[in-house]
C-alpha cells in the first residue's frame, strides 16, 4: 500500500514527466522482480494508471503485459489486472468528463489511438491465440477481462483479427462456448462478442451456426421472455440477423432445423394498448426485421419460397395477419408488419390467397385489402405508411393472376354494389387516381399498373370500365380519363403516374393501343409534349410520352387506316425527327431516380416529392427501350417481314397449344382408365373371394352327404348283402381299385426317374472323363475347376435325390401294405358281420378304425403326389444346369481346338526359322573360307563370338521350342 500511496502522490504533485518516469518504474518492476506480490502490486498500479495516461500506458507496458498473460498464468489475479489494463489501452470507452466543446477531438484521437494499439497486439498472431486459451478458464476474474478485450480488438480492426481466429484451431467454438455459461454478464458479453465477430464473414457465420447457435439463442431469447425482454434479446436478434443475412447456406440450415415454428410465439402480443416500451418496440422491429431477411426477393427464390410456406404451415403469417388488424399498434411498428407480410406473401400463391380471406374486426367485417388501400389513398396517413402499403399490394398481385383479375373485377360494372354500402379496391384506387393529392394519384397509378402487369386478359377487361364524370354528361371510358387529366397539365408526379399507368396498360396489348388511337387527340398531344423543348423537370414527362408512343408504334396491329405503323414514323420523322426522338427516350433511362428504384421492389423513399418510379415499370424500360429504337428505325418491308414471322409464330404456338390440349385430354382419359381398371381389380378381388367362399360350403355340403352316406350304411348294415359289405364307412370298391391304380402309377414314375437318375450318372462319368482328358491343355486350364465344382455340386444333388428316392420307395411299399392288410380286414368285416353278428359297438369301433387309416393313407398318398411333383421340378433344374454346363464344355472345347492351331502354326514357324538360320550360318562358313582363299584376314575371336551367338541364337529356339 505504501508503494501504491508513492505513486499516486508521485502522479498529483509532479509535472508530466513525472508519470512517465513512474510507468517506467512500473514497468521495470513488473519485467525484473521475482515475487510475485510485487509484480501484482505493479500491474495493479499501471492498471489505475491506464485510463487517464492511456498514451504512456500503452507504449511501455503493452510487451510486459503480454509476458504476463504468458508467464503467470496460476495466478489469476495478476492475469485479471493485466487484461483490463489492456482493456483500458486498446478500448475507445471516454470518460464522460471532456468538455462539449473537445468531445469530437477527443473522440477522433481515440479511436485512432486504439486502433494503433490494436495493430501493435495483433502483429503477433500469438497474442490472440493466447488470449483465446484464457478464454477457457472458468474464473470470472479471468474470462469476463478477456471477453471484453476480445470484443474491442474485433470492434478497432474487425477483419484481421476475425482471420487470426478463423485459422486458430477450435477458435470459434471456444467462443461459442460462452453462450452456456451460467453467469448472465459473461453470457451476454459473449453474445457482444459473436456480434463482432460474425460481422461481414460468412466463413465463421457458417461455423458459429453450425456450432448450434440458432438453438442457443432462441433459447436465450424465450428465457429473456421473447418481445418483452430487456436489451439481451435485442443483442441476440442482431446476431441472429449477422448470421442469417445474405448467408444462403445458414438461411436454409435455419429453416431445415424448423427454427422458423420458434418465431412465432415472438408475434404473440395480444390488444394491450399500455405495454408498449420503447424496448419492446426495438425488439419487435428487429424480430420482423429478421423474418424479412428470411423471405427478401433478394434470396434465391427456391429459397424465399420455401421458408413463405413454412411460415404459413406454422402459423406466422396468420399471427402477423392479427398483428396487422389489431388496435393500439404504434405506428413504425404497423409500418414494419406491412412490409413483412408484403414479402412472406410476395410470389407465393397460397400466402397471397390467405391474405385475400383476411378480413379486419369491424362491422360489418372489410377484407384487408380493402382497409389497406383506404389509409394509402388517405393523404392525412404517414407518408412511410402509405408506402408499405402500395408495396403490400404490389406484393399481393405480384405473379398473381387470381388476385388481378379480382381487383380489376370490382371495377367492371357487373359487379359494382348498386346500393353504395360497401367500399370496393377498385372504386378506393379510382378515387385516388382522380383525386387532388397527386401522391395519391401515384400511388392509386402504380396499383391499377401492378393489377395489369403480365396480364393481357385484365387489360383487355379494364378497357370496359365506364366512369360517370358529371351529371348529366355520357360515362367516359377510364382510358380516356387518364388521358384527358394528362392533357390538363396536373402536376408532374401525377402525370408520371399517369404515364407509368398508359405503358403498362398498352405494351404487349395491340387492344388496348387500339383504343388509345381511336382517340384522334392523344398523338398530337404526344408529338406536341415530346417536340417542345422544355427546362429540365419536364424532360422525364417527354421521355414518358416518347415511351408510349413507342408502344403505339411497337405494338400496332395496323387496324386503325390513319395510324398505322407506318404512318405514325412518317409523323415523328417530320415533326420530331428520328434522333431527337430516341434521346428524348433516353431521358427516362438517365434519370437520377431511376437506378434507385431499379435495385429493390420495395418503394422506399426519404419524402414523397423522390416518389417517381416503380421498380417493375424501371423492367418494363429496359425491355422496350431497345425493341422501340428498332422499330422507329426499320423500314416498311421490315415490319412485313416481321409481321409474317409473327403470323408464323402464332400459328406455330396454336400448334403446340392444339398439341398440349390434346396431351392434356389424354392424360385425363388415361386417368379415367386407370380408374376403371382400379375399380376392376378391386371387383374382382371381391368375385374371387364369394367363389372362394362357395367353394369353402361345397367342401362341408360334401363333407355332410358323406357323413349321411355313413349314417345310412349303418342302418343297413345287417340287410346288406355280400356285395353291398364291400363298402366301408363310406368308401366304394371303385375308390379302393382307383388308389391300386395310384400306387401303380407312383411306382411306374419312380422307375421312370431312377431310369433319368442312371443317364444323368452316365453323362457326368462323360464329362467328368473328357474333363480329364482336356486338363493337360491350356485352354482348360483356368476353366476346369470351376466345370469340376459344378459337376461335384451336380452329384451331390444326385446322391441327395437318391436317397429321396430311396426313402420314398420304402415308405411307399410300407403303404401298400398297409393298404392291403386293411383291404383284406375290410373283406374280413364284411364277410362276418352277418354270421357271427357281433355287437354293434365293436363293429363301429373298428369301423372307425379303418376309416382312420384310409383317410391317413389318402392324406399320405397326396403327400406323396407333391413329393414326385417336387422331384420331377428338381430334375428339370438338374437337366437345365447340365446343359448350361454341356454348353460350357463345348465352348471350352473350341478355344481349346483354336489354341492347339495357334501353337501348331507357331511351331511351323519357328522350324522355318531354324531352317533360315542354318542356310545362313552356311553362306556365313562358305563366304570366310573364300575370305582365307583370297588372302583376307579373318579373326577367330569373331568367329568364336559369332559361334557363341550362334549358340545363343539355337539355345533361344530350344527354349521357344520347349515352350
Amino acid at each position: 500500500m505504501n508503494f501504491l500511496r508513492g505513486v499516486m502522490g508521485g502522479q498529483s504533485a509532479g509535472p508530466q514527466h513525472t508519470e512517465a518516469e513512474t510507468i517506467q518504474k512500473l514497468c521495470d518492476r513488473v519485467a525484473s522482480s521475482t515475487l510475485l506480490d510485487d509484480r501484482r502490486n505493479a500491474v495493479r498500479a499501471l492498471k489505475s494508471l491506464s485510463k487517464k495516461y492511456r498514451l504512456e500506458v500503452g507504449i511501455q507496458a503493452m510487451e510486459h503485459l503480454i509476458h504476463v498473460l504468458q508467464t503467470d498464468r496460476s495466478d489469476s489475479e495478476i492475469i485479471a489486472y493485466a487484461l483490463d489494463t489492456l482493456y483500458n489501452i486498446i478500448s475507445n470507452d471516454e470518460e464522460e468528463e471532456v468538455d462539449d466543446v473537445e468531445e469530437e477531438n477527443s473522440t477522433k484521437q481515440s479511436e485512432d489511438l486504439g486502433s494503433q494499439f490494436t495493430e501493435i497486439f495483433i502483429k503477433q498472431p500469438e497474442n490472440v491465440t493466447l488470449l483465446l486459451s484464457l478464454l477457457e478458464e472458468f474464473d470470472f476474474h479471468v474470462r469476463w477481462p478477456g471477453v471484453r478485450l476480445l470484443t474491442s480488438l474485433l470492434k478497432q480492426l474487425g477483419p484481421p483479427v476475425q482471420q487470426i481466429i478463423l485459422v486458430s484451431p477450435m477458435g470459434v467454438s471456444r467462443l461459442m462456448d460462452l453462450l452456456a455459461d451460467s453467469r448472465e454478464i459473461i453470457r451476454n458479453d459473449g453474445v457482444l462478442l459473436l456480434q463482432a465477430l460474425t460481422r461481414g464473414n460468412g466463413a465463421i457465420q457458417k461455423i458459429v451456426a453450425f456450432e448450434n447457435a440458432f438453438e442457443r439463442l432462441l433459447d436465450i431469447i424465450t428465457e429473456e421472455g421473447n418481445s418483452d425482454g430487456g436489451i439481451v434479446v435485442e443483442d441476440c436478434l442482431i446476431l441472429l440477423q449477422n448470421l442469417l443475412k445474405n448467408n444462403n447456406s445458414n438461411q436454409n440450415f435455419f429453416k431445415e432445423g424448423s427454427y422458423i415454428q420458434r418465431m412465432k410465439p415472438w408475434f404473440e402480443v395480444g390488444d394491450e394498448n399500455s405495454g408498449w416500451s420503447a424496448q419492446k418496440v426495438t425488439n419487435l422491429h428487429l424480430m420482423l426485421q429478421l423474418v424479412r431477411v428470411l423471405v427478401s426477393p433478394t434470396n434465391p427464390p427456391g429459397a424465399t419460397s420455401s421458408c413463405q410456406k413454412a411460415m404459413f404451415q406454422c402459423g406466422l403469417l396468420q399471427q402477423l395477419c392479427t398483428i396487422l388488424m389489431a388496435t393500439g399498434i404504434p405506428a413504425d411498428i404497423l409500418t414494419e408488419t406491412i412490409n413483412t407480410v408484403s414479402e412472406v406473401i410476395r410470389g407465393c400463391q397460397v400466402n397471397q390467397d390467405y391474405f385475400a380471406s383476411v378480413n379486419a374486426p369491424s362491422n360489418p367485417p372489410r377484407p384487408a385489402i380493402v382497409v389497406l388501400l383506404m389509409s394509402m389513398v388517405n393523404e392525412r396517413q404517414p407518408f412511410v405508411l402509405r408506402c408499405a402499403v402500395l408495396y403490400c399490394f404490389q406484393c399481393f398481385l405480384y405473379k398473381n393472376q387470381k388476385g388481378q383479375g379480382e381487383i380489376v373485377a370490382t371495377l367492371l360494372p357487373s359487379t359494382i354494389d348498386a346500393t353504395g354500402n360497401s367500399v370496393s379496391a377498385g372504386q378506393l384506387l379510382c378515387g385516388g387516381l382522380f383525386s387532388t393529392d397527386s401522391l395519391s394519384n401515384w400511388c392509386a397509378a402504380v396499383a391499377l399498373a401492378h393489377a395489369l402487369q403480365g396480364n393481357a386478359t385484365q387489360k383487355e377487361q379494364l378497357l370496359r370500365v365506364q366512369l360517370a364524370t358529371s351529371i348529366g354528361n355520357p360515362p367516359v371510358s377510364l382510358l380516356q380519363q387518364c388521358t384527358n387529366i394528362l392533357s390538363q397539365g396536373s402536376k408532374i408526379q401525377t402525370r408520371v403516374g399517369l404515364l407509368m399507368l398508359l405503358c403498362t396498360w398498352l405494351s404487349n396489348c395491340p387492344i388496348a393501343v387500339t383504343h388509345f388511337l381511336h382517340n384522334s387527340a392523344n398523338v398530337p398531344f404526344l408529338t406536341g409534349q415530346i417536340a417542345e423543348n422544355l427546362g429540365e423537370e419536364e424532360q422525364l414527362v417527354q421521355g414518358l410520352c416518347a415511351l408510349l408512343l413507342g408502344i403505339s408504334i411497337y405494338f400496332n396491329d395496323n387496324s386503325l387506316e390513319n395510324y398505322m405503323k407506318e404512318k405514325l414514323k412518317q409523323l415523328i420523322e417530320k415533326r420530331i425527327g428520328k434522333e431527337n426522338f430516341i434521346e428524348k427516350l433516353g431521358f427516362i433511362s438517365k434519370h437520377e431516380l431511376y437506378s434507385r428504384a431499379s435495385q429493390k421492389p420495395q418503394p422506399n423513399f426519404p419524402s414523397p416529392e423522390y416518389m417517381i418510379f416503380d421498380h417493375e415499370f424501371t423492367k418494363l424500360v429496359k425491355e422496350l427501350e431497345g425493341v422501340i429504337t428498332k422499330a422507329i428505325y426499320k423500314s416498311s418491308e421490315e415490319d412485313k417481314k416481321e409481321e409474317e414471322v409473327k403470323k408464323t409464330l402464332e400459328q406455330h404456338d396454336s400448334i403446340v397449344t392444339h398439341y398440349k390440349n390434346m396431351i392434356r385430354e389424354q392424360d385425363l382419359q388415361l386417368e379415367e382408365l386407370k380408374q376403371q381398371v382400379s375399380t376392376l381389380k378391386c371387383q374382382n378381388e371381391q368375385l374371387q373371394t364369394a367363389v372362394t367362399q362357395q367353394a369353402s360350403q361345397i367342401q362341408q355340403h360334401k363333407d355332410q352327404y358323406n357323413l349321411l352316406k355313413v349314417q345310412l350304411g349303418k342302418d343297413n348294415h345287417h340287410q346288406g348283402s355280400h356285395g353291398d359289405g364291400a363298402q366301408v364307412n363310406g368308401i366304394q370298391p371303385e375308390e379302393i381299385s382307383r388308389l391300386r391304380e395310384e400306387v401303380e402309377e407312383l411306382k411306374s414314375q419312380q422307375g421312370l426317374l431312377q431310369s433319368q437318375l442312371a443317364e444323368k450318372d452316365s453323362l457326368i462319368e462323360n464329362l467328368k472323363s473328357s474333363q480329364v482328358s482336356a486338363g493337360n491343355e491350356q485352354a482348360s486350364a483356368a476353366a476346369s475347376p470351376r466345370d469340376s465344382e459344378q459337376v461335384v455340386e451336380l452329384k451331390q444333388e444326385l446322391t441327395a435325390l437318391k436317397s429321396q428316392l430311396n426313402s420314398q420307395s420304402l415308405e411307399m411299399t410300407r403303404l401298400q401294405a398297409e393298404n392291403r392288410e386293411l383291404l383284406q380286414r375290410a373283406e374280413a368285416l364284411a364277410k362276418s358281420a352277418p354270421v357271427e353278428g357281433e355287437s354293434e359297438n365293436v363293429a363301429t369301433a373298428k369301423t372307425t378304425d379303418v376309416e382312420g387309416r384310409l383317410s391317413a393313407l389318402l392324406q399320405e398318398t397326396k403327400e406323396l403326389k407333391n413329393e414326385i411333383k417336387a422331384l420331377s421340378e428338381e430334375k428339370t433344374a438338374i437337366k437345365m444346369q447340365l446343359d448350361s454346363s454341356n454348353s460350357t464344355i463345348a465352348i471350352l472345347q473350341m478355344e481349346k481346338d483354336k489354341l492347339d492351331i495357334e501353337v501348331t502354326d507357331s511351331k511351323k514357324e519357328q522350324d522355318d526359322l531354324l531352317v533360315l538360320l542354318a542356310d545362313q550360318d552356311q553362306k556365313i562358313l562358305s563366304l570366310k573360307s573364300k575370305l582365307k582363299i583370297l588372302g583376307h584376314p579373318v579373326e577367330e575371336e569373331d568367329e568364336s563370338g559369332d559361334q557363341d551367338d550362334d549358340d545363343d541364337e539355337t539355345d533361344d529356339g530350344d527354349k521357344d521350342q520347349d515352350i
